[in-house]
């Protein structure tokens, strides 16, 4: 009897000290409250930033200092089985739409980002490839008729200007590949419980395409709103596909042209008039001064002469007309390109002065809706972005220095002689004649 007693309570020893396996993660509550377009403030995932293999659960292990910036949605890039066949290893290659890679973890790993990102308040959108497929997608030996095709070999095709020999361009001439598109679209939205979609080269699908994929998945969410954003700078992202925001490739370019030009900083804001003369009303551009793309050449640091020039560019960019983007790594200032193609290790201890003043600043951007919604008023002034952003009788002025060197300039004369607080040092100063700024500088001042 002693024996069999000492027997069981070693047995049940041994069962308590196993590691717990992880319970299968179910159904995932939808986000409490939904962001309004205007109101989005997007942090981009590359997971193979964050860990080498199961980085979908190093993502969501990272989830307080995500949120704490003050961000409201994570676009996560594709973590869809990457083609193998003329394969380079992008994630950009898909395999099979409704799956995930084994590099980033489960589909319960995946629910658990999503959940972690809902239970913080935050919307999740993740990475759509609708332009083409990896040449050993099932659809390419399965329904041939679905690609594009060489007229001369009736060989299916790579898509067209671009060298991407990676992928096999798909045929939106088809109705049943459409279907199917969308089919696979609406399980991520219905059976998984994300929030929309980031659609890459988007301007390379047929506009028609996206109103009947847009309009589906609305209708797939029910009563929860959905965010749908382009990799695309068309109108008829807008005014034909129903997409809610695209993107500020014009605005970037011209910043670019301010720093490696000398191009003037009253001429952004053309650019930002041209963006948004063409946008129907509650639609948004997203502006951004670093993503994926972009950080496979240079980091903001760089393309921006300094880390002070890459703030600068950074406040001119998100507060001259809102629409604002964090690229995971951004917030430590992570100091070389990340090819996105392979995993890049980042030191998230790194610069935790520069975590902390982008926390400063979303936090600025999410506290004044005149950032946001106000009326776009600019001052024309050759180094310095100057604009006034006014909703309602609050008022807001944005100074930034985009040169390396020291400015004065003459103050508005509306804000002459007030009363102001600088936001992003809390110091408080009247304006007099005129305003010094140091280089690369920047006054939020309300």
């Amino acid at each position: 009897m002693k024996k069999s007693i000492l027997f069981l309570s070693l047995a049940v020893l041994f069962v308590a000290c196993q590691p717990k396996s992880q319970e299968p993660e179910g159904p995932v509550a939808p986000l409490k409250q939904m962001p309004a377009v205007e109101d989005v403030v997007m942090y981009q995932v590359n997971p193979r930033v964050f860990a080498p293999e199961n980085s979908l659960r190093a993502v969501a292990d990272r989830i307080d200092s995500i949120s704490a910036l003050g961000v409201n949605m994570m676009w996560v890039m594709p973590i869809y089985p990457i083609g193998i066949e003329k394969g380079k290893n992008s994630p950009y290659c898909i395999s099979d739409y409704k799956a995930i890679a084994p590099e980033f973890g489960t589909l319960d790993d995946f629910k658990h980002l999503v959940r972690v990102c809902h239970e913080h308040g935050m919307g999740l959108i993740l990475d759509w490839v609708a332009n083409h497929t990896a040449w050993d997608h099932p659809w390419v030996k399965e329904h041939p008729d679905w690609y594009t095709h060489d007229a001369e070999t009736d060989t299916i095709i790579h898509p067209r200007p671009w060298d991407w020999l990676d992928v096999a361009d798909l045929n939106y001439d088809n109705k049943e590949m459409r279907a199917a598109m969308i089919d696979a679209m609406k399980y991520w939205i219905a059976d998984v419980g994300i929030d929309g979609f980031r659609c890459d080269v988007a301007d390379g699908v047929p506009a028609d395409f996206w109103k009947e994929a847009i309009d589906t998945l609305r209708q797939a969410a029910g009563d929860r709103q959905i965010l749908m954003l382009a990799e695309g700078k068309n109108v008829d992202n807008f005014t034909v596909g129903g997409f809610d925001m695209n993107y500020a490739w014009d605005f970037k370019d011209q910043m670019l042209k301010v720093f490696d030009e000398g191009a003037s900083a009253a001429s952004l804001y053309d650019v930002d008039k041209a963006e948004y003369d063409s946008l129907p009303a509650g639609k948004v551009k997203l502006r951004f001064t670093t993503n994926h793309d972009e950080s496979t050449k240079l980091t903001p640091p760089v393309q921006f002469k300094s880390l002070r020039g890459s703030m600068a560019a950074y406040v001119a960019t998100t507060f001259l007309h809102g629409g604002a983007l964090i690229y995971g790594s951004q917030e430590v200032a992570h100091p070389e390109p990340i090819n996105f193609f392979q995993y890049v290790p980042v030191d998230w201890s790194a610069n935790p002065q520069i975590y902390k003043e982008y926390q400063r600043l979303i936090g600025i951007y999410n506290k004044n809706p005149e950032i946001r919604r106000g009326k776009v008023i600019p001052f024309m002034y050759n180094e310095v972005l100057a604009v006034e952003r006014k909703l309602n009788n609050d008022s807001l002025l944005v100074l930034v220095n985009l040169r390396d060197s020291a400015v004065k300039i003459p103050a508005p004369e509306f804000w002459l002689n007030k009363e102001t607080v600088d936001l992003s040092s809390n110091l408080s100063f009247a304006l007099r004649d005129s305003v010094e700024l140091a280089p690369f500088a920047y006054y939020i001042l309300k």
